[in-house]
């Protein structure tokens, strides 16, 4: 009988008795992406990829006897309103079941504990994608990542004029206002209407090491937002800019991409809907990559207001 719940630490045994198969984590975080997991040994890449989810916070596993079925692990986004799936193993490939078990029971604990949303990204090729479906998440974006080993841009198109500033948490409507003009409505819908979803949607987490936050300014309102960080030798960086602003974006990524220079990789995730941003970077010597697909479950239960019957005396 296949059991799901959350992990103990005697469960240690259970994460490393796959018969010597390490079975990778679908879940791709945005910090994680670019990095190799694999390890020279199955026992050895087992306790690197979840020795952390060991202590049970957020994690529950699935175990038949003393054998690892799955697991999932969620943790904060941007606030405590919204989650992100951050560890899914499956190795029941047999049993669907225990994967949509797992998801059911991480969404189940998100609510219970006030979240809204919980989201999820996957690659485009996962054989997950079919059972999150099943389980009630729903597609909302695709990303591509973009990557270059070598870069070949200098100091030609940066322009030191541009009103650059350090963002400061003072500029949140603002970053929400330009949000809206950058992103699909079907986007939005998905992933934040209004300003508190779009704070708890914010990914934090790969924003550390050497990290910087850039707000463009124009008249009071803010036209590009750029985020850079760096961390064992990875350089990452993220801009949204609005639609009036385009003829600043080769300056924004220059400046970007010298001041990653130094690093020995160099990523961006790139929306689809910001697909000129895309062939900026490519005309740069970056390289197209691995698809993305990141998906949302909500878990509130939406109240109709009560309405006041008119009063006919």
């Amino acid at each position: 009988m296949t059991v799901a719940r959350t992990v103990r630490p005697t469960d240690l045994v259970a994460l490393v008795s796959f018969d010597g198969r390490v079975y990778p984590n679908e879940a791709k975080t945005r910090e994680r992406i670019g990095k190799t997991e694999a390890a020279p040994r199955p026992l050895e890449s087992a306790l690197e990829q979840w020795f952390s989810f060991a202590t049970g916070r957020h994690t529950w596993i699935s175990v038949q006897g003393a054998t690892l079925r799955g697991l999932v692990s969620a943790r904060r986004r941007g606030s405590r309103a919204a989650w992100e799936v951050d560890c899914l193993i499956n190795a029941a490939e047999d049993d669907d079941a225990v994967c949509l078990g797992l998801l059911d029971q991480a969404v189940a604990e998100a609510a219970r504990r006030g979240v809204e949303k919980v989201f999820l990204r996957l690659t485009g090729g996962s054989g997950i994608l079919p059972l999150a479906r099943k389980a009630g998440f729903c597609e909302f974006l695709r990303e591509e990542l973009f990557s270059c080993r070598s870069l070949v841009t200098g100091e030609r198109g940066i322009d030191r004029a541009l009103p650059l500033r350090k963002r400061v948490r003072a500029d949140d409507y603002a970053l929400f206002q330009l949000y809206n003009a950058v992103a699909p409505e079907a986007v939005r819908h998905a992933e934040a209407v209004t300003l508190s979803e779009w704070r708890a949607a914010q990914e934090r987490n790969w924003l550390a090491g050497r990290k910087s936050q850039l707000v463009l300014e124009r008249d009071g309102s803010i036209a590009a937002w750029l985020r850079l960080a760096a961390d064992a030798n990875i350089g990452r960086f993220d801009l949204v800019i609005h639609p009036s602003e385009q003829e600043g974006q080769d300056a924004l990524l220059d400046l970007a991409l010298s001041r990653l220079a130094g690093n020995g990789l160099l990523l961006a995730l790139i929306p689809e809907y910001a697909d000129g941003l895309g062939r900026a970077l490519s005309q740069r010597g970056f390289e197209r990559g691995q698809e993305y697909i990141v998906l949302v479950r909500r878990t509130a239960v939406t109240v109709k207001a009560t309405q006041l019957a008119h009063n006919t005396i």
